[in-house]
């Protein structure tokens, strides 16, 4: 059954479909006789106003954007259903959009929110150049997660990559590990580029110098994360603990592991993943929080629509490094 339409209406109340309009958006200057006829019609054809339309009319939304990377990756799985449950809380709507690490359709997705007229834009922005962006915070505001954008000047919601990267690698260290290989290595963002920084500036902190063939890439549609921990634990001298670069290489990484006998090789993820405490070991993780992100982001926001904010925010969330068992392994 086709749904009931603003014309519908006004031919039942035998109004003009500006009246209809006019009682459905609150207007107050409806007779009341009429406005109860309207009313009547809209509840006896149970009519539903459509909300979008009405949105792109008045050139304002009650809408949050989110474009993140895959809503595959269980790290943005979790900071979307934060980002909502926060909006919800706060009488808003969210709209989701992936970019699927692309740049060009990363844009498309913000053309498409701005269509929609949000009234502010959480990203996790690809890499390349972003001076788009900039036609757009002029309408709404737009707050950065998990990494910047080349021209900065955004707000930034993000964790400190080095340092963990750093303490994570640092703790196999301590455990006696000198090999210790790199998996999603992504030249693409600066999150994995930073991290990959922290590696190195614990290895070399104990005078090791990593071999190339210990950082590779993590899982894209080209690159199949199992199959790259594979490659590296069949190295004539493999390394002896496996520190993931994010959750989606982790998960690569933890059925490489436990599917080749090789259990006892010690491993860190940055970022939990479904699962990895009921593994034997549990996985020792990186605790960057993605629904501390997502409340952050989301309070940064509501800032911007209740104030007149002038400057750009770095806001760094906390985190630690939560030992589950296979960041504790010796060398074997």
């Amino acid at each position: 059954m086709k749904a009931p339409t603003l014309h519908d209406v006004a031919a039942e109340a035998g109004v003009s479909i500006k009246t209809v309009s006019r009682v459905v958006n609150g207007a107050t200057t409806v007779d009341p006789e009429i406005r109860d006829r309207v009313q009547d019609a809209i509840e006896l054809l149970q009519y539903v106003p459509n909300t979008l339309a009405r949105t792109l009319k008045a050139g304002t939304g009650n809408t949050i954007g989110v474009v993140i990377d895959t809503i595959a990756d269980p790290f943005f799985a979790t900071l979307t259903s934060a980002v909502e449950i926060a909006a919800l809380e706060a009488g808003l709507g969210t709209v989701f959009g992936s970019t699927g690490f692309d740049a060009t359709r990363e844009r498309s997705q913000v053309e498409r929110m701005a269509m929609q007229r949000v009234r502010a834009l959480i990203l996790a922005p690809t890499n390349g150049t972003h001076e788009y962006l900039d036609r757009y915070r002029a309408s709404f505001p737009v707050v950065l997660i998990d990494r910047d954008v080349e021209q900065g000047g955004f707000d930034v919601v993000h964790v400190d990559d080095v340092a963990l990267a750093r303490e994570a690698v640092a703790h196999l260290v301590a455990h006696g590990h000198r090999r210790v290989a790199f998996i999603g290595s992504d030249e693409r963002f600066i999150t994995t580029r930073h991290r990959l920084e922290g590696y190195r500036q614990a290895l070399s902190a104990v005078g090791v110098e990593p071999d190339p063939e210990w950082i590779r890439p993590g899982p894209t549609r080209d690159v199949d994360a199992v199959a790259v921990a594979l490659d590296v634990l069949s190295l004539d001298d493999p390394p002896t603990a496996i520190f993931a670069a994010n959750p989606r290489a982790a998960i690569g990484v933890a059925h490489a592991l436990h599917t080749s006998d090789d259990a006892d090789v010690a491993f860190i993820s940055f970022g939990d993943f479904p699962l990895a405490r009921t593994l034997t070991p549990a996985v020792t993780y990186v605790d960057q929080d993605p629904v501390a992100i997502g409340d952050a982001a989301m309070r940064r926001v509501l800032v911007h629509l209740e104030q007149d904010v002038t400057e750009e925010a770095d806001i760094f969330v906390p985190a630690r490094l939560v030992q589950r068992g296979s960041g504790e392994l010796k060398p074997r």
